[in-house]
């Protein structure tokens, strides 16, 4: 009877679950690389919490650039702790990537990162599942290397595809 059920049971539960995990970059491979990145200008609101609850000030960021009517850039967080030291909470600026020229919107802070050599890792995968994939392919490198763990603070940045149906890029950057 069992032996019967595999086939279904593989078409309505597991192959879905894999198609999914697929689509959202799961099996995306991340390539890390040595290189500068910046200068950056950002507009933010501090943070200091689980990392679970980050994304409702990335929530709030984005509120008072569509009251300002700014374009927002792509996501950026900076993070100051590493979550792993802290039992899950971190110390961070979450906003967005602000124009040169453009107005700061009301109620955010500024500040920016200058150009700078960087280790990075870069995927393309959801905004849920990329960070661990970067932050493991980060680390991976560095003890292949032997150099030191993930050194903080790091930079996050999410681009989005622009379309519904295609997954957006994730950067983590890391100061060599």
């Amino acid at each position: 009877m069992l032996k019967k059920q595999w086939p279904a049971f593989l078409l309505a539960f597991v192959l879905p679950l894999l198609a999914v995990f697929w689509w959202w970059g799961g099996f995306a491979t991340v390539s890390v690389s040595d290189d500068a990145a910046g200068p950056y200008r950002y507009a933010y609101l501090d943070y200091e919490g689980p990392i679970s609850d980050m994304r409702k000030t990335q929530r709030e960021a984005l509120a008072a650039f569509e009251r300002a009517g700014v374009p927002a850039g792509d996501t950026i967080t900076v993070l100051f702790s590493d979550p792993r030291a802290a039992h899950g909470k971190v110390a961070a600026h979450v906003g967005y990537v602000l124009a040169e020229g453009a107005a700061l919107p009301a109620g955010l802070k500024e500040a920016r990162i200058e150009r700078r050599p960087v280790i990075r890792a870069q995927v393309q995968a959801a905004v849920l599942l990329a960070p661990s994939k970067a932050y493991q392919a980060l680390a991976d490198a560095l003890a292949e290397r032997g150099d030191r763990n993930i050194v903080m603070p790091t930079v996050e940045l999410y681009r989005p595809a622009g379309e519904v149906d295609r997954i957006g890029t994730f950067t983590l950057e890391m100061n060599r």
